[in-house]
């Protein structure tokens, strides 16, 4: 039974960190820019969370463009939102890239015993600050096709696919790393645009996970999606159908806060439907629910380990060197027609 995942401070355990590891409700670590010096130490970081909690789900969010968390030895990967205009809008084409481009970041996290990447967004495109060409496109139905191609790709490599930010953060402008956003649309509007790529991806048994927004969607719910039994239960695992794992965003960010303290925000998060939740940034919040929070007592709705990679797909993948040497030339090629 594990519930929650941590972040780490450096580039080695520290003592501390290897005894939350190996706390009984703790189920993964997500990794950092700081958490990197080397693809080599890197390996050996990984190789010494193994050793602490071997069943351990370990993340990072390394989605392409800006975010990217490992640069050194990994290819960069275009955002993508570059790649359709990267093909003159030829969707055909960009769906060849973008699935090349799902398994380049895939394999390449594997081959470091990294299980997962927080991707894709399926967000659309809208005013939103932090998510921009983090999106596929500003059309739920290129999203939707652009992310179908990117999660094949993931899946050739044995990578399940987490789906972020649920039902949609591309069309609230605040940052809710930094601020509380609302989004004040009509239930309607949101049902017909933003989340069409989700309902789209469920219901072709394409996400493995979810990631809901830190987002309150007023004229639906008082409470951000991620605190929202109505958007996580009734919609989500009942309209939507969905039977995968539901992670928190951070619980550190802003847009987190209006739930209360950090107990209140674990409460929430886990009341609401939450499988597993992300603590980041923020030891003494961690150290706080691993040793002065009562845990539910019964078991997530559904176990993170769903998400281990498929080895017989990554033994497969790893071998096929021509097709890593495609997927990098394919990288390349988009920034160099999207950056003069």
């Amino acid at each position: 039974m594990s519930y929650l995942m941590l972040d780490l401070e450096g580039t080695e355990l520290t003592s501390n960190e290897i005894a939350n590891l190996k706390h009984s409700m703790v189920g993964g670590v997500i990794l950092f820019s700081r958490n990197f010096e080397s693809k080599l130490q890197l390996i050996e970081l990984v190789a010494s969370i193994r050793a602490a909690s071997p069943n351990l789900l370990i993340a990072v969010d390394h989605e392409g463009g800006r975010v990217q968390r490992f640069k050194e030895g990994f290819t960069h990967i275009p955002a993508m939102g570059a790649i359709l205009p990267a093909t003159n809008n030829e969707m055909t084409q960009a769906k060849k890239w973008a699935k090349e481009l799902g398994f380049l970041m895939a394999v390449e996290l594997l081959s470091c015993d990294i299980d997962l990447s927080f991707a894709p967004v399926l967000d659309v495109d809208g005013v939103s600050d932090v998510i921009g060409r983090r999106s596929f496109s500003s059309d739920p139905l290129e999203v939707i096709e652009l992310a179908n191609a990117f999660i094949d790709g993931m899946s050739d490599a044995g990578m399940g696919a987490v789906g972020k930010h649920y039902p949609g953060h591309g069309t609230v402008k605040a940052d809710s790393h930094i601020k509380q956003p609302i989004d004040e649309r009509a239930k309607n509007e949101i049902f017909e645009y933003d989340i069409l790529p989700f309902k789209s991806l469920i219901t072709n048994k394409q996400l493995k996970g979810i990631m809901p927004a830190h987002v309150v969607y007023s004229k639906v719910d008082v409470n951000p999606a991620g605190f929202s039994e109505y958007w996580l239960q009734t919609v989500l695992r009942g309209e939507l159908g969905f039977d995968g794992v539901i992670f928190s965003d951070d619980l550190g960010m802003e847009g987190a806060t209006i739930a209360g303290n950090f107990k209140q925000r674990a409460d929430a998060a886990l009341n609401a439907g939450c499988d597993m939740i992300l603590v980041c940034n923020n030891s003494e919040a961690a150290n706080l629910l691993l040793n002065d929070y009562v845990w539910p007592e019964s078991q997530p709705l559904f176990p993170a380990s769903l998400l281990k990679p498929d080895n017989g797909k990554l033994l497969s993948a790893l071998e096929n060197l021509t097709r890593w040497q495609m997927a990098t030339e394919v990288a390349q090629n988009i920034w160099d027609i999207s950056e003069p």
